[in-house]
Formats: C-alpha cells, sequence, structure tokens
C-alpha cells in the first residue's frame, strides 16, 4: 500500500500479509495518524519493510505489530517529526533511521521513538548511514523505554554501513552524515551478541551530543557479559550502564 502526497488521514485496522515489497510506503504525507496495524511477512523475506517513511511530516504510528523480513520501520531522507509508540517489532532489522548519504543534502529530524518491544530482530535502535556517502544530517533522535529480548544490535550506530560487494573498505571512515542529539534512554532486555552497544561514526564528522542514559542490556552466551564499543563519537552517559559505557 503507497500513499503519496496524502494529508491529514487516519490508517488503522487493517492487516498485511506477505507483501512483495514495503507493506505501507509514506511518501511526501503530512499528518498521518497509523494504529492497530499489523503486518506478517517470512523473517527471510528481502526489502519487505512494515512502514517505510520518506519525505513526510508529523507521522504517528501507534499500537501496531510489525513482524517481516526487513525493517520494521525505515526512516529516510525528509522524515520530520515522526511520533512511534506501543510498537512490537520482530522478526525484522529494527527501527532504522536511514540509510541517508547517497544524495547531497538528506535530512532527517525530529525523530520520537518510545514504548517499543523488540523480539528476535537483527537490530533494534538503529541510525544508519553510507561509507562514503555526501553530505547530510540526521538529528534530534530519541529512543526511550525500550524491551529487547534475543536481540543481535540493541543499540547501533552504523557509519560504515554499505552491504554491497562492490563497497571498499578504503571508503568505510568517508560517511559525511552528520549525527547529532541522539538519546537513548531506559533501554533494557537481552543481547544475541557480545557487543550490546555499538556507537561506530565517521571519522570526518563525528556524532556530537549522543547520550545512554540508563542502559541494561545483558549477554549470557560465550565470552563473558556484554560489551559496548565507540569510535569517533562524543557524547556521555548517566545513570545504571550496562554494559559499562564507552562513552
Amino acid at each position: 500500500m503507497r500513499f503519496d502526497f496524502v494529508n491529514n488521514s487516519r490508517i488503522h485496522h487493517l492487516r498485511s500479509i506477505n507483501s512483495k515489497n514495503s507493506h505501507i510506503n509514506l511518501f511526501a504525507c503530512n499528518n498521518i495518524n497509523i494504529s492497530f496495524v499489523r503486518m506478517t511477512a517470512p523473517d527471510e523475506s528481502p526489502n519487505t519493510d512494515g512502514i517505510h517513511i520518506g519525505s513526510s511530516t508529523n507521522i504517528r504510528i501507534s499500537r501496531t505489530v510489525i513482524q517481516t523480513g526487513d525493517d520494521c520501520i525505515s526512516m529516510v531522507t525528509g522524515s520530520r517529526n515522526i511520533d512511534i509508540s506501543d510498537v512490537s517489532c520482530g522478526p525484522g532489522h529494527g527501527i532504522s533511521v536511514g540509510s541517508l548519504g547517497r544524495s547531497a543534502g538528506e535530512v532527517v529530524t525530529g525523530i520520537n521513538v518510545r514504548n517499543c518491544t523488540f523480539i528476535g530482530t537483527q537490530n533494534g535502535a538503529r541510525i544508519k548511514t553510507w561509507a562514503p556517502s555526501l553530505s547530510s544530517e540526521a538529528s534530534d533522535i530519541f529512543f526511550g523505554d525500550i524491551y529487547m529480548e534475543n536481540v543481535y544490535n540493541p543499540i547501533l550506530i552504523d557509519q560504515q554501513y554499505c552491504p554491497n560487494p562492490s563497497c571498499s573498505n578504503l571508503g568505510q571512515d568517508n560517511s559525511k552524515v552528520q549525527i547529532s542529539n541522539v538519546t537513548f534512554s531506559n533501554i533494557w532486555g537481552t543481547s544475541s551478541s557480545k557487543v550490546a552497544v555499538t556507537l561506530k561514526c565517521s571519522k570526518l564528522v563525528p556524532c556530537k551530543n549522543v547520550q545512554l542514559d540508563n542502559i541494561n542490556l545483558k549477554y549470557h552466551g560465550r565470552g563473558g557479559p556484554a560489551t559496548s564499543s565507540c569510535l569517533n563519537v562524543i557524547g556521555d552517559s548517566y545513570g545504571r550502564q550496562s554494559p559499562p559505557s564507552c562513552l
């Protein structure tokens, strides 16, 4: 289902099964409220995002279940003032900002994700930018009050995103997307990998003002307790930090 240039509307009480691509795609929309929607697709199905948002403002998503083979919710350039709450995600690739930076001047700002649950997903709260990339911006992003169960990358900023075989390692530090004012708050549960918090930012434009507030993520596999990893990031941590903060 694709909604282009739609304003002041509600999408609710729908079921989408085995979409051949994104289940719901919003482009150039404003003031859309999505609630009580359930989307399902096999966990190995590619590009079956639950809700894909681009060039849209004032979007609210709540009380929704998304079980797909790609991002539960993805927000690309032009996504502004997006409020996501009470969403159950899994399987899938998590709730993602990006990927950003394939074109110049891409902007995502004002993202609020809260009271959500991730079960068995590849990622949880994720921001991803291409490397190398063109100058772009992602700012004012909040992930809070989130439960993770057996999530491989519960908290992830990845500014070396380049999944294509043709990608060169020489470009991995060349993202020009400025990430700033990002908060991960009150996030708890279990990680299926040892590195539960990964903040892998750009050498050219380090992440600015990244906050970790009350993080409690456990790893029960081999090799000891969960760890965190930081690269080119400026920020602070507050409250409980498990794994120990790398900020």
